[in-house]
């Protein structure tokens, strides 16, 4: 029987990889994931943000301003699916962003006092969400740095093709 009570049909060869859906590590890592981020949906939506609007949030507030390719790298997230993010920040009155005196290339965003402002409106979310996932402080901190590794282990593997 697999991890999902379905019978388990053998595999052609023994030697062979299984391609069971319970035993694929993409598929827990994407649950997991989908699992977490909408623990964060209802706690989120009352502070008007969505999550990828969070990441930038946290980025922000730990910086106070940052340029976009900056936010690009710290949320792993592409100009493309950032910029308009970013703008509906901005519409929001949370951020503005400005283009650098010394070279228009570069866009800086920064927290207006709203964005700040926001940041003690949920401040005790991650204690919610830490709740939610029900793993103890150590395990979460071994959980999350195996998922580091698990990052940069990858982006170097799929960078070197």
């Amino acid at each position: 029987m697999s991890k999902s009570g379905h019978p388990v049909p053998p595999p052609e060869d023994p030697g062979e990889p299984s391609l069971l859906l319970d035993d694929q590590l993409c598929f827990t890592l994407y649950a997991a994931s989908r699992a977490v981020t909408s623990a964060y949906r209802p706690l989120l939506d009352a502070a008007g943000l969505t999550y990828p609007q969070y990441l930038v949030m946290l980025a922000l507030w730990e910086q106070r301003t940052a340029t976009v390719k900056d936010l690009v790298v710290a949320v792993h997230l592409d100009y493309g699916t950032l910029t308009p993010l970013i703008k509906r920040l901005e519409s929001n009155g949370l951020v503005v962003r400005e283009r650098r005196a010394d070279d228009e290339r570069v866009v800086e965003v920064a927290l207006t006092e709203e964005g700040a402002a926001l940041r003690q409106h949920i401040r005790n979310l991650p204690l919610a969400i830490g709740e939610a996932v029900g793993l103890t402080d150590e395990e979460i901190g071994t959980v999350a740095e195996l998922l580091r590794r698990l990052t940069v282990n990858v982006t170097l593997h799929t960078s070197q093709r």
